[in-house]
């Protein structure tokens, strides 16, 4: 509803109850006009007033009546409208505080914290360990996928003290994974201690990996030799076929035989194929006890523990996962700290990335 001064009554207000508010005003205010001392007191002359003088102090009276009542509507949608509640002011005279200060800017967040180094290999093993094993990733994102595995294997082979933070933080199935590349890091870095002079290798690409692997499996086939086995060794030693010469032993081709023991087991193969000689790795593997003993045939293949427990390592993440091969396959070929790219000795060699 509609006041007459243009306002809105708020919907809790009785405009009853108001009502006899403001006839309660009138009668006040009359009773206070009438009790006025002085000359101007009406109780002196109210028996000698005329009509017309008592119909304008009436007439008057209800207009102040009527004020007090709007301001009193006014004040009571102030009150309802408002967020907070005032304190009822004491009928002292109230001294009011000064405003404390108060920040106009927000106060500065904590700083973030900081990424270490094994924050950052954790989130790259996961990321990239999570890729190769997915059946959904593109091949033509294996190659970054296997270089930035194997550059974080390398970091924590060299640098040993960042392992149990890593592991830390990695879920278990990945924590499996990372002790086992590790392992065989370390033990193939401590294995193979690089001479101060380049090797006189060259560096190429491999055959297709679904070429190898066929490959592997073959022979699997033929002389009942995990084919997980045949294809760690050939990682081991030259890289899935990418590096081509002789060892400073004197031993040649992609699984790396000495020529006395070629002419035992290579039954008249080429010693630098890859078929021919996976098949007589298989065969020298198979008369030391494979499939039974691996542990065993290895040792026969390299008379070094290290060795043993290097390819058992590589060859339990094969197992676990066939296509952890597509990972491995991507590694490049370093000489302790330095790259030899394909193309080398034409390619210049490169510090290790990282």
């Amino acid at each position: 509803m509609g006041s007459p001064f243009g306002l809105e009554y708020p919907r809790s207000v009785d405009l009853r109850a108001l009502g006899r508010v403001a006839a309660g005003v009138e009668r006040t205010l009359v009773a206070g006009v009438l009790s006025i001392p002085g000359p101007l007191v009406v109780a002196d002359h109210h028996k000698g007033m005329s009509h017309r003088d008592r119909r304008h102090v009436r007439r008057s009276i209800a207009l102040l009546a009527a004020g007090l009542l709007v301001a009193a509507c006014s004040n009571i949608g102030r009150s309802e409208v408002s967020n907070t509640s005032a304190a009822p002011e004491s009928a002292a005279t109230t001294t009011i505080p000064p405003a404390s200060k108060v920040p106009t800017t927000t106060p500065p967040s904590s700083a973030p914290a900081t990424i270490t180094a094994a924050d950052r290999l954790a989130a790259q093993l996961a990321t990239v360990e999570t890729a190769i094993r997915n059946p959904a990733t593109p091949a033509g994102k294996l190659p970054a996928l296997g270089r930035s595995q194997q550059r974080a294997y390398r970091t924590l082979v060299r640098q040993p003290r960042l392992v149990p933070k890593v592991l830390g933080q990695l879920p278990p199935r990945l924590r499996r994974v990372v002790r086992a590349n590790v392992l065989a890091g370390s033990e193939l870095r401590k294995l193979n201690r690089p001479a101060r002079r380049l090797p006189r290798w060259r560096i190429v690409a491999p055959a297709p990996a679904g070429q190898l692997l066929a490959a592997y499996r073959a022979a699997e086939a033929k002389l009942a030799v995990p084919w997980e086995y045949l294809a760690a060794i050939h990682l081991v030693e030259t890289r899935t076929g990418r590096i081509r010469g002789t060892s400073s032993a004197g031993a040649q081709g992609p699984m790396q035989f000495l020529p006395s023991t070629w002419r035992r087991y290579g039954r008249g193969g080429d010693i630098q194929a890859t078929g021919d000689a996976l098949l007589a790795a298989a065969r020298l593997l198979r008369a030391n006890g494979a499939p039974t003993d691996m542990a065993a045939a290895l040792y026969a293949y390299n008379p070094s523990r290290r060795y043993v427990r290097t390819v058992s390592a590589y060859a339990s993440q094969l197992r676990a996962n066939p296509r952890a091969f597509l990972g491995y396959y991507h590694w490049q070929v370093f000489y302790g700290d330095t790259l030899l790219p394909e193309g080398y000795p034409t390619r210049p060699p490169t510090p290790a990335p990282g």
